[in-house]
């Protein structure tokens, strides 16, 4: 069976970034799965997988604006930190979780300036090409349900 939309695919996967640098794998894990076609990966990476089959395994390269775009300037935001709570010490590169209007987001502290915190909202991948070794373990038909909730059921999927 070909990877189409609405499929469960299951992966095995390394990504490094351009330098070679591991960034996430599922070695020594479960296989991710994913319902296909519904934007569940980076645009690059189900392109790449579109119209393969189980078994297949390959080296794909995707720029930036197919993975988790560039890095916008307007993301970055100076705050003071006296609008942080909790005793643990902030240093730059550490992750914060911030309530927004659209919910929950995550932000990498990215300079600290006296009492001034400059927050990085852009994804920690934006901007990276991203390296992937992947083989694709199994593909099977979406159940209706599947397709309907947009997201897989069962092991390595969601549970309601």
């Amino acid at each position: 069976m070909k990877v189409t939309k609405n499929t469960v695919v299951s992966i095995d996967y390394t990504l490094r970034n351009k330098e070679g640098e591991v960034i996430d794998t599922s070695a020594g894990r479960a296989p991710l799965v994913y319902l296909h076609g519904v934007g569940q990966l980076i645009p690059g990476l189900e392109n790449a997988l579109e119209g393969e089959e189980a078994g297949c395994s390959k080296q794909v390269v995707i720029p930036a604006e197919e993975a988790y775009g560039e890095r916008h300037d307007e993301l970055f935001h100076v705050v003071s930190k006296s609008g942080f709570t909790g005793d643990e010490e902030m240093f730059e590169g550490m992750q914060v979780q911030l309530e927004t209007d659209n919910g929950p987001a995550i932000a990498v502290i990215s300079k600290i300036d006296g009492e001034e915190v400059t927050l990085d909202l852009n994804h920690p991948l934006a901007g990276e090409e991203l390296h992937f070794d992947v083989t694709i373990t199994e593909v099977r038909e979406a159940t209706d349900e599947e397709i309907s909730h947009g997201h897989v059921h069962g092991p390595g999927g969601h549970h309601h």
